[in-house]
């Protein structure tokens, strides 16, 4: 029988079955090598200790602490039926108080002597508006017997991540068991990758990180970690990208004279140097004879519709279809109504009076009639349709195309496997592919994320593109700033402009009172979120009474949310109170001013995206940002960030920050084991770079890792064996 790789050997074999199943349960960790890659978070030192100051409430924590003072209280008459122990302990920088109750009381008041250091795990409560740990687990830090000292002798104390049922130095027992095995890991780096950059071996690196006698020895494990780490995730990236220039695809250039040409020729403008550039790359991938994927981001307003049109009448004008697929309905039909309005007669292909070059653009969506729906399938499968714009109502089963070229898919970060597998299929051969994004991600987002995509940006406004003003309306602390705020907007519809309010819900939920649960954390976190119908009765009744007012929504019936919109955009109506329906595609270039109500319940790039909306045209454009979290909370400094800068890639970066690394890579890390533990991707930058060059030129010279063993187990242990292409899920 084959000799299982001590790192595959199941946790129950090492540690027994009760701490086995606690482990899997709580930290989903199965084997030796799973325990040996659940890193510490943090050290405490044994003569520092970690702050008490800083404790979050309703998180389980881990403090080293000396007791200060300890004292039984008996309640329930005086034959002492009930006792509880409480014990203040402190580290210098605060005091905590531990609770034990009835017969849990007898052991801690005898361990837990005034003098006496331990560490303490339980979750952070509040009591009588004092943060406690109830009947928390302790291990002291007594070095009496030879074991003792030798635990603790080290200077650095590794703690982990933890849980309620598993405490750290539960787990850092566990470690010390299953940590000789670290010696037969397999080393994924190559090694003359790992000595060129000096980095150290593996098995090393695995006792260096648990064991640390100095924090030089911390510094030296995770960097070889994090080079494990990126280079593993970095080699699948280059392999799905390798293996896409192996499938074959159409080469589409555009015909000269054709249908792009004659588009160009009728532009009101020319095309900024960036649209220029990055038309230039998305040409250059489309006439090649393997599909192109590329990621093509741009700030919000910078035309990244306008390039993926050309990119669309490129394939048409070369006898191809091109599809580009929306997120949402609304947003299809406003692609919709924006292209055939920048096509002119040029979309109105077979029609009478459409031009010689004409092609016809259809729309296709779920909620579309029958009769509607079976012509433009019957335009799609004829080929008389060279463009089709749709939901993911584009991939079902009886979808047909003539001739599938280029699919554009739109605010969707990823679509997954199973759907680009099915538009794929659609095509005689692999369409090319362009993704689009409005929401700026930092470089190395992009290579870790996307890293199957190559990446095309679009940093430049178009001429004639205003700046926007924004700031932040303190309306609890004054209330004044607000009443001035409706002032601004009546001022802007004066002058013939018109006005956006943004409010984060609907407003005709039922029970909605109910539903919600305050948090206790502040005053303006209690209530409901604002909603679109009340605050637009207010409106109209109050400040900006007189005013022609229409709300936005998404449960409205599409041809109702249609004709608001086509009214808005004629100028009809002076100001639309909308939830963030109005997020993406939204095109009122006469629209100057946008008040977005409790604007600290969006995130950074949200924020960002609605704030696209205002400044389209040539006046300049007013984003004031509404809330009534008090000053010094992370909420409003998150708004401070957002008013300080119109970078988006800046604030994208400030996002990142705020947000735990896990939530950046979202669903595209589903089916991985284990995700990111060391490497941090807006710290990493060179590391990732790097890694990302290393990875593609060893997937060049060996694409099936022949030569590359360590490497290729690493690569099974982090992808899920069914699905090696969760790159593309998400």
């Amino acid at each position: 029988m084959e000799r299982v790789p001590a790192l595959d050997e199941p946790l129950k074999k090492s540690l027994g079955p009760a701490t086995a199943k606690v482990m899997a349960e709580a930290l989903d960790l199965h084997t030796v090598g799973d325990l040996l890659h659940h890193y510490p978070r943090r050290y405490a030192e044994r003569g520092e200790l970690t702050t008490l100051a800083d404790l979050p409430l309703d998180e389980h924590v881990t403090v080293v602490a000396q007791v200060a003072d300890a004292r039984v209280h008996t309640f329930n008459g005086s034959k002492g039926r009930g006792q509880r122990l409480e014990v203040t302990i402190t580290d210098g920088s605060g005091r905590l108080q531990l609770v034990f109750f009835g017969k849990g009381v007898h052991k801690p008041h005898h361990d837990l002597l005034p003098g006496t250091r331990a560490m303490f795990a339980g979750k952070v409560s509040l009591f009588n508006r004092r943060l406690q740990l109830a009947h928390p687990s302790y291990e002291l830090l007594r070095g009496d017997s030879e074991e003792a000292v030798d635990v603790w002798a080290g200077a650095l104390i590794p703690i982990y991540p933890a849980t309620t049922k598993l405490e750290s130095w539960k787990i850092a027992k566990a470690v010390d068991a299953v940590l000789p095995s670290a010696v037969d890991a397999v080393d994924p780096l190559p090694d003359a990758l790992r000595e060129g950059r000096g980095l150290a071996e593996l098995p090393d690196a695995l006792r260096l990180i648990h064991r640390p006698r100095t924090k030089a020895d911390i510094a030296t494990a995770r960097e070889r970690l994090k080079w494990d780490e990126a280079f593993v995730l970095q080699v699948a990236l280059a392999r799905r990208r390798h293996a896409d220039t192996q499938l074959p695809a159409v080469a589409r250039r555009p015909a000269p004279d054709g249908i792009l040409d004659a588009f160009d020729a009728k532009l009101p403008f020319t095309l900024t140097e960036g649209q220029q550039k990055v038309s230039k790359e998305i040409f250059d991938d489309l006439a090649t004879e393997h599909p192109m994927h590329r990621l093509l981001q741009g700030e919000v307003g910078s035309g990244k519709t306008m390039v993926a049109l050309r990119a669309m009448l490129a394939v048409v004008g070369s006898g191809g279809q091109a599809a580009m697929l929306a997120p949402t309905e609304v947003l299809a039909q406003q692609h919709h109504r924006s292209v055939t309005e920048m096509m002119g007669e040029l979309a109105e292909g077979g029609m009478l009076g459409g031009a010689e070059r004409a092609t016809k653009v259809v729309l296709l969506t779920g909620s579309m009639g029958t009769a509607a729906r079976r012509q433009a399938l019957l335009d799609l499968v004829t080929g008389e349709a060279g463009l089709v714009i749709g939901t993911h109502a584009l991939i079902e089963d009886k979808v047909r195309f003539h001739d599938l070229g280029l699919v554009v898919v739109d605010e969707q970060h990823r679509f997954g496997v199973e759907q680009r597998d099915a538009l794929r299929g659609k095509g005689k051969q692999p369409p090319h592919l362009l993704v689009m994004t409005a929401t700026p991600i930092p470089r190395t987002v992009a290579m870790t994320v996307f890293g199957d995509l190559e990446t095309s940006v679009l940093d430049q406004l178009p001429a004639g593109r205003s700046p926007i003003a924004s700031h932040v309306v303190p309306a609890a602390d004054k209330p004044h700033f607000l009443a001035r705020a409706w002032e601004r907007v009546r001022e802007e519809v004066g002058k013939g402009h018109q006005a956006y309010v943004v409010c984060p819900r609907i407003g005709d939920e039922e029970d909605q009172k109910k539903k919600s649960r305050p948090s206790a954390a502040d005053e303006a976190e209690k209530r409901p979120p604002l909603a679109v119908l009340d605050v637009a009765e207010k409106l109209g009744a109050g400040p900006l009474a007189g005013l022609r007012i229409a709300v936005l929504h998404g449960r409205m019936h599409p041809d109702d949310k249609d004709d608001v919109m086509r009214r808005f955009a004629a100028g009809e109506l002076d100001v639309l109170v909308a939830t963030t329906v109005i997020e993406v595609g939204v095109n009122v270039p006469n629209a100057t001013a946008m008040v977005i109500m409790d604007a600290d319940r969006f995130g950074v790039s949200q924020l960002h995206q609605l704030r696209g909306r205002v400044g389209r045209g040539s006046a300049p454009g007013l984003c004031l940002l509404v809330s009534e979290m008090p000053e010094a909370t992370p909420a409003r400094q998150r708004l401070g960030a957002v008013a300080a800068t119109l970078d988006g890639f800046e604030l994208s970066r400030i996002d990142l920050e705020q947000r735990r690394e896990g939530d950046v890579l979202g669903q595209a890390q589903s089916g991985v084991r284990s995700s990111l533990r060391v490497l941090t991707v807006i710290d990493d930058e060179e590391v990732i770079a790097a890694a990302r060059e290393e990875a593609t030129a060893l997937v060049l010279s060996d694409p099936d890792l022949t030569a590359h063993p360590g490497l290729r187990t690493a690569l099974d242990a982090l992808l899920d064996k069914d699905r090696e292409e969760y790159l593309e899920k998400g």
